[in-house]
């Protein structure tokens, strides 16, 4: 399976922390930002980094946008850049499109031309959303500490019929499961507990070993 691609749309505080965790899960990463500094500032770290105003449909052709598999509009205090911007995304035919938005007013008007997901940084940090979108069964991250976190992670058809036991999370992983939420109920589980499809696994751990395990069930 080739391995996903993404561009990130603006090179502010957020857009950068979202190219950092990226590039450090091994991603290919397309940054575009008008402004030449803040490129060439991030260039080093980046796949591949240009300098283009994103409202020009055209420039966004010339560097395959429409090939990307995941484009994060990150593009700071400028609504109408980043309306147009989604627009643009949206008509190109990019599969998924995730919005940086400053209020509920954007949020609707992106959610109405199609963006698939939308973010408000104090909602959700940048480091966050880059473990969420690389691992398509993470529902939720949170921070714990600087080394450790608490995720909710949705069972993997390499999980579907196994037990806890088998699973073996806290020898095999050095993490801890603290519970299985199906459906509306949460539970409990025993040693016994067979995973479910649908099940979401409420799991804690190092951050390092949290990716080591989200990883596995996604190969």
């Amino acid at each position: 399976m080739a391995k996903k691609t993404f561009a990130v749309i603006g090179m502010g505080r957020f857009g950068s922390s979202v190219v950092e965790e990226l590039v450090k899960s091994g991603f290919d990463v397309l940054v575009i930002d008008r402004d030449e500094a803040r490129v060439q500032k991030i260039s080093k770290l980046a796949t591949h980094a240009v300098v283009l105003d994103t409202s020009d449909e055209g420039a966004l052709k010339d560097v395959g946008i429409q090939s990307i598999d995941h484009v994060i509009v990150a593009i700071g205090k400028d609504i109408e850049d980043s309306i147009l911007t989604t627009l643009i995304l949206k008509e190109l035919g990019v599969p998924k499109i995730t919005v940086k938005v400053q209020n509920e007013y954007h949020e609707k008007v992106v959610r109405r031309l199609g963006a698939d997901e939308v973010i408000q940084p104090e909602r959700l940090a940048g480091r966050r959303l880059a473990h969420k979108i690389v691992t398509n069964n993470i529902l939720e991250y949170y921070d714990l500490s600087e080394n450790h976190s608490f995720i909710v992670l949705e069972a993997s058809a390499k999980l579907v019929n196994t037990t806890v036991v088998n699973l073996d999370l806290r020898s095999k992983y050095n993490i801890n499961i603290v519970a299985i939420k199906r459906g509306e109920d949460v539970i409990i589980p025993s040693p016994d507990e067979v995973f479910q499809e649908n099940d979401q696994l409420l799991l804690v751990g190092k951050n390092t070993d949290l990716d080591k395990f989200s990883h596995w069930c996604n190969k």
